[in-house]
């Protein structure tokens, strides 16, 4: 075999995948597996966007699009931003990509030399140190803590910088833990990036799925940041692969050649569909969503507290519980492997978001409906009474 890139020994495989096969092992093999563990949606597509996808295939003529993006679409996405958060986005600064992956692909792209660092919290989604990584950059760890919502300050940021540092790539709500930051945090993190000479890039895939507090967004305060979105998790749509991002203008262009080269274009069945993401019929359908969202987790979290999860955060966006299982186990990584054994339940243990204290955290994933979770509390309080 040839020898691999030396990027490639930094590379970590995704551990929930892992998880996930075991599930449909144990599924082929006749077990009923509850699947907590993936950050997928269970509602199907809402059928207005499917609908949609049918009518443009009917004609046939499926061909590429602009690089940025259909400009119907974009001006979709503006308008949204406009009557949903009141901030005023042009069109221009919108590119429509494939998933929120290939704009975060994109962004470190033309952002990111050899050597560069990126400050990232931990825990936190794992693909983003990974796509540092890719770039020859270099993902540097933030340890957040239940005091501050697994969330950056200011302070934690100025003691991380060095001169090598890039950025700063924040999430809300996040993934694993479900919180958020206010707009004032925001903009404070903002301010202490920008006096740097530094970026600021907001992951903001989960916005819409909020509980509690209003939905949000960078933009309607601040300009010159990176803002990653997606149509798969408040919209539904994960298997369409479809993202967006907003950018500044100066770097509009510079994306632009980047897209052409990695992607040609987004999907266009995906783009003409997601023109219907946006029409009130599709919106009421994804609030009712929401709101079932919350009452599942209403429901699944004290039903795990009683077996002894604890939560020193209770989330507010997402769809995710990450729970402090160590008055239960020494190992996250064991429990959720006799978990899936024995209670038929999948969970992703917290080895997967980072190296500040996984072995404490399960994340758990309230993407099925309520009688299944509430089964699945049952379960997992079977097999700790056995233990």
């Amino acid at each position: 075999m040839p020898p691999l890139a030396r990027r490639m020994a930094d590379i970590q495989p995704f551990h929930v995948m892992e998880i996930l096969k075991r599930a449909h092992e144990l599924s082929a093999a006749g077990r009923d597996i509850i699947h907590l563990e993936v950050g997928e949606p269970d509602f199907p597509s809402p059928p207005p966007i499917v609908e949609a996808a049918q009518r443009f295939l009917a004609s046939g003529h499926v061909h590429y699009t602009p690089a940025l993006g259909l400009t119907r679409l974009r001006e979709a996405i503006a308008r949204f931003y406009h009557d949903r958060f009141g901030a005023d986005v042009a069109p221009e600064r919108i590119i429509v990509t494939p998933g929120a992956s290939g704009a975060l692909m994109l962004a470190l792209g033309v952002l990111t030399n050899p050597g560069d660092e990126w400050l990232l919290p931990d825990p936190g989604y794992p693909s983003n140190r990974h796509l540092v990584r890719s770039f020859e950059g270099r993902p540097v760890a933030l340890p957040v803590q239940a005091d501050t919502r697994f969330q950056p300050t200011p302070d934690q940021v100025n003691a991380a910088w060095t001169p090598n540092t890039r950025g700063l790539i924040v999430a809300s709500p996040a993934n694993p833990t479900g919180t958020l930051l206010s707009l004032g945090e925001i903009s404070a993190l903002h301010h202490c990036v920008k006096a740097r000479r530094g970026t600021l890039i907001v992951d903001e895939i989960y916005q819409g799925l909020n509980y509690g507090v209003e939905a949000s967004t960078a933009l309607s305060r601040l300009d010159e940041v990176f803002v990653v979105n997606s149509f798969s998790k408040y919209f539904g749509m994960t298997g369409w692969r479809l993202g967006w991002m907003v950018v500044p203008p100066a770097y509009v262009r510079e994306i632009e050649k980047l897209a052409q080269h990695f992607f040609i274009s987004p999907s266009t069945p995906a783009q003409h569909a997601a023109l219907a993401a946006f029409a009130p019929g599709t919106l009421e359908i994804l609030e009712a969503r929401r709101h079932a969202f919350a009452n599942r987790r209403n429901a699944l979290l004290p039903a795990l507290r009683q077996i002894g999860f604890r939560f020193a955060t209770e989330p507010q966006g997402a769809f995710y519980l990450y729970a402090d299982i160590s008055s239960l186990a020494d190992s996250s990584e064991a429990l959720a492997k006799r978990l899936i054994e024995e209670a038929g339940v999948a969970t992703t243990p917290g080895l997967d978001f980072g190296d500040n204290a996984p072995e404490r955290h399960l994340r758990i994933a309230y993407t099925t409906d309520e009688a299944r979770l509430r089964e699945a509390a049952e379960r997992i309080g079977r097999v700790l009474n056995q233990h």
